[in-house]
Parts: structure tokens; sequence; C-alpha cells
């Protein structure tokens, strides 16, 4: 007797051990394959993306130089019509994580900072120059340059760069909704983010 319940108990801990080994191979399969499909799904995520915008300006540029003293005034004149396509681009395949399967965790470690493009075409009118005072290469440097920065300005003052943030909170609430989907968590700069509206307080500069 004493014998077949020994046997039953062997046989019992034996049945234990082969279940409890599986289940945990089984963990063990299904959190490789949640972390391939993690980093498969990031992949697909990675893409540019682009905000577009379009500005429009008239300038007139004035030079005049002096001779013999004040005796002298030689000038020069344009108006230059401006039209320049903007865009605001971020990289998403430059996106900086990691994956602690452990802990079923993706970290967001760094957002690519946005790369901003000007494209200006400029158009020359009613040009006039003094014989002493003709337009040079350094002028249309200078006209450039005066554009770029009257450019710059518009830009901040402009909805652009928001809508181009805006953007990228919506590209990146795919990973909220990729993690949360798989009941992983998502975290940026050792901060939880417990929902989409949480993305909007990543602290990303633009």
């Amino acid at each position: 007797m004493r014998k077949i319940l020994f046997g039953v108990v062997i046989t019992l801990i034996v049945l234990f051990t082969f279940k409890y080994c599986g289940n945990k191979n089984e963990d063990k399969i299904t959190l490789q394959e949640n972390t391939s499909l993690l980093e498969k799904q990031i992949k697909n995520i990675g893409k540019l993306v682009v905000t577009e915008g379009h500005f429009s300006e008239v300038f007139t540029y004035k030079n005049s130089q002096t001779y013999f003293g004040d005796l002298l005034e030689a000038k020069k004149q344009a108006i230059v019509i401006v039209n320049a396509d903007v865009t605001v681009s971020y990289d998403l395949s430059q996106i900086e994580y990691s994956i602690d399967a452990d802990k079923k965790t993706l970290v967001i470690k760094s957002v690519p900072k946005e790369e901003l493009n000007i494209n200006p075409d400029l158009e020359y009118y009613d040009i006039q120059a003094d014989f002493l005072n003709q337009f040079e290469a350094k002028d249309y440097n200078e006209i450039k340059e005066i554009v770029k920065s009257s450019l710059m300005k518009k830009i901040e003052n402009s909805e652009l760069k928001t809508n181009a943030k805006n953007r990228l909170i919506s590209e990146l609430s795919k990973f909220y909704i990729l993690t949360n989907s798989m009941g992983w968590t998502l975290q940026y700069n050792e901060e939880t983010i417990n929902s989409i509206e949480g993305l909007n307080n990543l602290g990303i500069k633009l």
C-alpha cells in the first residue's frame, strides 16, 4: 500500500513539474512573440512626418553710398517678391528606444529634433542703380539673408510648428495604442504614459 501511495505521489510530482515547465516555456514563447511584434510595429511607425507651409512677402531693398563727404549720393533699390515653401519634418526612424521584455515595457529614450527646410523663390522687379553703386553679388547675398531672417520670424509666429508637433504627437500615440493593446507599458524620460493625452507632456521642444 505504501509503495502504491509513494508511486502516486512521485507521479503527481513529475506531472506537476512537467506542467509547470511547460507553462513557463509557453510564457517565454509568448513574450518573445510579443517582443518581435513590438519591434516590427515600431519599424512600421518609424517614418518621415512632414508638415508643409507656404509664405509670401514683398520687400523693397534700398542701399546708398556717399562720395566726397556728403556731396554725392549713389543709390540702388529693387522690389523683391518672395514665395517660400517651408517644411517641418521628423524622421521617426531615428527614435531611440529600448524594450524591457521582463517588465513588458517600451522605453522611448529620445525623439529626433525637427528639421526645418526653407525653399525661397526670389523674383526681382524695378531694379534701379546709379552708375557708382551697381548691384553686386554681395547685394543679392544680403537680400537672401534678410529674407531668410524675416521668414524665420514669420514661421515662429505662425501655426506651422504647432501643427507639426500635433502631427508628431499623433504618430507617437500609435506607440501608446500598440503597447496598451498588448498589456505593455510605455515610458518616456522615466515617466509612464498612461493616456494619449499624456503624450502632450513629453517636453518635446520645437
